[in-house]
């Protein structure tokens, strides 16, 4: 595979993964995912910037050789995770005199998860620079961008920004630059839903920090090189700003139909008061569109039903999937339906407590609804509009 050029001398040389259904075991892929690895030639020296996924070490290999690639000096780690530094001890059998650059941070994890030499690896700090002759590569430190060993590299005289995890996406492509789209947007989305958003407020930072930069094009770890970076930018300007939309995200399992006929009620009420709302089926739903949900979602109300004395495990699953991801949500509540009793709405609350979320009073009943059940939701609504109100999205 010949190399596409980006820009004086610097090139892609990651692959795509079209085959790929799912990410850390975890996470559904619509589009598979690319690994992307950068060669930057100085005129004096070479670079990689981040190497392979360790399925794909031989092809990466390969496809150096046949690019021309027969020295390289530094190789660049920005992040540990072996999507990203899993071919560092094959490129280092490869070219042995090369040298690792990487944070202290990093370092450790290399050697711990890699058994990289710890005489082959040099450590930098943000701003600490290495020259290729003709080329500079200056590092940036980004703790808590996804990792707490993550760093930016900044080619500087070509104004190129490779920031590893952050601004990527899972998307595959025949051309590296960006063709900006819906369905690019819905895979940034998704990516950063399941990966950035608990990072939120250091993604805000960094963003912010990006801007003022200036940067002539971003080159991510994982989709697309930005060769517009005000488009990666202004998304994550809004998916990581303070306050979310005016939704109401309703996720529910109902096993004999009552909770969702709550769910259902909740969803036209709302709508009629000018309140937008989204429903999850828990149990036949795609946990990306529910993560992506999630960054715009003010308030969530979890339906459950019960299965024996306690919530049915799929909503203890999501509650547990919300806490971790830490949305922009403010508010939240719960509805559900129980046969013979037992605590329907504690563990839920235990694990959702750790958003610190305004919790709205939370509507049960035995069996199917009723008259009662039914005002008792229409309080939750007023209670939602208030609530929406107060913080300035009605």
């Amino acid at each position: 595979m010949k190399f596409q050029e980006i820009k004086n001398n610097v090139f892609y040389c990651g692959l795509n993964d079209t085959e790929r259904q799912i990410f850390d075991e975890l996470i559904p892929l619509e589009h598979g995912t690319s690994y992307n690895s950068y060669l930057v030639k100085g005129s004096e020296k070479i670079a990689i910037i981040d190497t392979m996924y360790p399925p794909f070490t031989s092809e990466y290999i390969k496809n150096l050789k046949e690019n021309g690639v027969n020295k390289v000096d530094y190789i660049i780690a920005n992040h540990g995770e072996q999507d990203h530094s899993g071919s560092i001890p094959a490129l280092l059998e490869e070219y042995p005199d090369a040298k690792v650059v990487t944070n202290a941070t990093c370092k450790g994890n290399l050697m711990s998860m890699l058994f990289v030499p710890e005489e082959k690896i040099i450590v930098v700090k943000t701003d600490d620079e290495i020259s290729l002759g003709n080329k500079t590569l200056k590092f940036i430190l980004a703790p808590n961008v996804h990792w707490p060993d993550t760093m930016f590299t900044l080619i500087k005289e070509d104004n190129l920004l490779c920031t590893c995890d952050f601004l990527g996406a899972h998307y595959t492509f025949e051309d590296v630059f960006a063709v900006p789209s819906e369905e690019l947007e819905k895979s940034a989305k998704r990516y950063y839903a399941e990966i950035m958003m608990p990072f939120r407020v250091m993604c805000k930072k960094y963003v912010q920090l990006i801007k003022d930069m200036k940067v002539d094009m971003i080159l991510p770890s994982h989709g697309p090189v930005h060769k517009d970076p005000n488009y990666i930018l202004d998304l994550y300007t809004d998916w990581t700003s303070d306050l979310g939309k005016n939704l109401v995200l309703l996720p529910y399992v109902s096993m004999y139909g009552s909770t969702e006929e709550m769910i259902d009620y909740l969803s036209n009420e709302l709508n009629k008061k000018g309140i937008n709302t989204l429903k999850y089926d828990i149990i036949t739903g795609d946990l990306g569109d529910l993560a992506m949900s999630l960054i715009d979602g003010t308030t969530i109300v979890l339906g459950t039903s019960m299965v024996l004395a306690g919530p049915h495990p799929a909503s203890v699953n999501i509650a547990y999937i919300a806490s971790v991801l830490k949305p922009k949500a403010k508010f939240a509540s719960f509805v559900g339906s129980y046969g013979w009793g037992g605590k329907l709405f504690d563990i839920l609350g235990e694990i959702l407590g750790k958003l610190r979320l305004d919790v709205i009073e939370p509507v049960q009943v035995k069996g199917k609804p009723t008259e009662e059940t039914f005002k008792q939701l229409d309080t939750m609504v007023e209670s939602i509009v208030e609530r929406h109100k107060s913080v300035g999205l009605l």
